[in-house]
């Protein structure tokens, strides 16, 4: 993946109920730590996972975020550390290939057709000034 560099911004304030209905746990450490092994475990990896207090989706957990240099900002949610690392993964990898950001439909793993929030453009390299 020496393409592009990218990098992945994992939620970590998002919280849920737990599965026994008891209390809260905040799911975005569990895949932050999760995305981190498993990148480490690829060779020629220039991925980097970045913990971030809050991408406000709340209502979404768990969220992230995957950016690059003059690429496209994909935000996604309701991802499961438990089952949808090999979809991150795999997403990662495509989104680093692209040109521009934009991984075609059909390359999208489920968890992130199911799953977008935004998809944002870019900052351009210039940017015109707003008249009075």
């Amino acid at each position: 993946m020496s393409e592009s560099a990218v990098t992945v911004f994992v939620c970590v304030s998002c919280r849920r109920w737990r599965a026994d209905g008891e209390a809260f746990d905040q799911p975005g450490h569990a895949l932050a730590s999760e995305l981190r092994l498993r990148l480490r475990e690829m060779s020629g990896s220039d991925v980097g996972i970045v913990d971030v207090d809050c991408l406000a989706v709340c209502t979404r957990p768990c969220t992230l975020a995957l950016a690059g240099t003059g690429k496209w900002t994909y935000v996604i949610g309701d991802l499961e550390p438990e089952s949808h690392v090999e979809e991150i993964i795999a997403a990662v990898k495509s989104f680093a290939a692209s040109e521009n950001g934009i991984i075609a439909w059909r390359e999208r793993p489920p968890s992130f057709r199911k799953g977008v929030v935004a998809r944002v453009p870019p900052r351009p390299s210039r940017l015109e000034p707003v008249e009075p």
